[in-house]
């Protein structure tokens, strides 16, 4: 069977799945975003649909206070009788984290830290007589630990998920053949063996996936010949970064994982506007080792949405470090934003937004800001964003990038207006013009397009911004009140 790849495209790093009968859960990391951890639904491993999140009050995840690229790292979803339990880090926050749902929609559980377990990237997995073990990547993120910011690779110990901690002190089990920052551990009992999968090279373009196996899930470890197994490092292939991967046994009896990737743009495929996405690939089991596929690009149709904003906002929606219904709600049939003093460049801006899914596409939306200033706008971090606004009798662009902006603006005497953000590749030499795409800020008055800005898009990748996360377009208030009467979204993959 031929997937679709990006599998869920956008933002969307770290996929962990799981299979309970005939339906498959997946769960990708959020970092600073709330609500955290999205879970995806699908029977036939092609269409997927979100479901819901597992962080979706305060206090589940401390990411109001985190660093850029903190918060939720790293989820692995799992079921046991019953009951579906996720791991996680919440990097820089609370910890490692437990969590646990009878309905993968949610509710979850407020979340139990794991203590002595200091890391990032926790498995979970059991012995037939119900041992937990959580195996992870012993890369310290408590700032309060001596060990903070240290890397002392994999590492295991026997849990206790009731009471939340160790039962022992973690060993060191196997690390990988030498690949920088080994991380991202999950261990499976298959037939007769433990297998132990992790990544290891670095979340780059030195990504990989690495197996070893083990009689015991303590280990010792031996790994597979010509490990690493997967990997784009060294290729030209579209998908690269390949790694961070999770099995599955897939609805045709076929083995899958599912594993993070980039689709890089420009004359050395050098910048990633959509960051890290899922992907997947097929493997075969050959003398007892798995032997991947590589991960081949295979874009989904163009398609797209509108949102008229008839009830509540779906799961879809994101804030930074907070929840979005303290950024804004619907109401009267539109969304209406509230600006608190917050610009794009704080850490937590009045900004709502979607994954951008597409390498080419266009954000229009029509935006009242009788009371207020706000529009469009499309973000990495608090660093890097390219916005258009409306309010105060003018229609303003910005690009800024780390420290820099560019702003072009013109004097607009009405309330309501549409604006748009679109996103296309760049035309001509690509000696003159390397880059990921074009990002074009515009708004439309009287029936005329009128374009304020064209900005280089590779600033909003992944590789300039060194950021985990991946572009989110949305709407923001800058002042006042501000109210969105639709929003659409057009996207590509030419």
């Amino acid at each position: 069977m031929t997937y679709p790849n990006p599998l869920i495209p956008g933002f969307n790093p770290d996929p962990s799945v799981v299979r309970v009968g005939d339906d498959f859960y997946l769960a990708t990391s959020t970092f600073e975003y709330l609500p955290g951890i999205p879970i995806y639904h699908s029977r036939d491993f092609v269409e997927w649909t979100q479901i819901g999140n597992v962080a979706t009050r305060p206090g589940q995840i401390e990411v109001e206070n985190v660093p850029t690229a903190g918060g939720a790292w790293a989820p692995t979803i799992r079921h046991r009788d019953g009951v579906f339990h996720l791991v996680v880090t919440d990097a820089f926050g609370r910890g490692t984290l437990h969590f646990t749902a009878t309905d993968p929609a949610g509710p979850w559980s407020d979340g139990v830290v794991l203590d002595g377990i200091d890391g990032i990237d926790p498995d979970l997995a059991w012995t037939e007589d119900g041992t937990a073990y959580i195996t992870y990547s012993g890369l310290g993120v408590n700032p309060a630990l001596p060990t903070f910011m240290s890397h002392r690779g994999m590492l295991q110990a026997r849990v206790d998920l009731d009471s939340g901690r160790a039962l022992e002190e973690p060993r060191t089990v196997w690390s990988g053949v030498g690949g920088k920052f080994p991380e991202a551990p999950h261990l499976y009992r298959i037939g007769e063996w433990w297998y132990l999968v992790i990544a290891e090279g670095g979340t780059e373009r030195g990504h990989s996936v690495s197996v070893a196996r083990s009689s015991s899930p303590e280990g010792p470890f031996e790994p597979a010949p010509g490990t690493p197994l997967l990997t784009a490092r060294g290729t030209d292939r579209p998908v690269q970064n390949t790694g961070h991967g999770d099995l599955v046994l897939g609805p045709d009896g076929q083995w899958l994982i599912v594993l993070l990737g980039v689709r890089p743009r420009s004359m050395t495929q050098a910048f990633s506007a959509l960051g890290r996405e899922t992907f997947v690939t097929t493997l075969e089991w050959r003398d007892g080792w798995p032997v991947f596929e590589p991960v081949q690009l295979n874009p989904r149709p163009a398609s797209g949405y509108r949102e008229e904003f008839a009830s509540h906002l779906g799961p879809e929606w994101v804030a930074v470090r907070r929840q979005p219904e303290s950024v804004g709600s619907v109401t009267g049939g539109a969304l209406v934003l509230r600006a608190d003093g917050s610009s794009l460049s704080d850490p937590a801006p009045a900004f709502l937004g979607r994954r951008q899914q597409h390498q080419t596409a266009a954000v229009t939306a029509r935006v009242s800001a009788t009371d207020g200033v706000g529009g469009l706008a499309v973000r990495y971090d608090e660093r890097f964003h390219y916005s258009i606004v409306v309010g105060a009798g003018r229609i303003v662009a910005r690009a800024c990038i780390s420290g820099f902006e560019r702003v072009e603006e013109l004097a607009f005497d009405g309330d309501s207006v549409e604006l748009e953000l679109s996103s296309a590749p760049p035309q001509g030499d690509p000696f003159e013009n390397p880059t990921s795409d074009l990002v074009t800020l515009a708004a439309r008055i009287g029936g005329e397009r009128r374009v304020l800005l064209k900005v280089d898009g590779r600033y909003l990748s992944s590789e300039v911004a060194e950021s985990f996360t991946g572009r989110v377009v949305g709407v923001v208030a800058l002042e006042g009140e501000v109210s969105v009467d639709w929003f659409a979204y057009e996207g590509s993959n030419e």
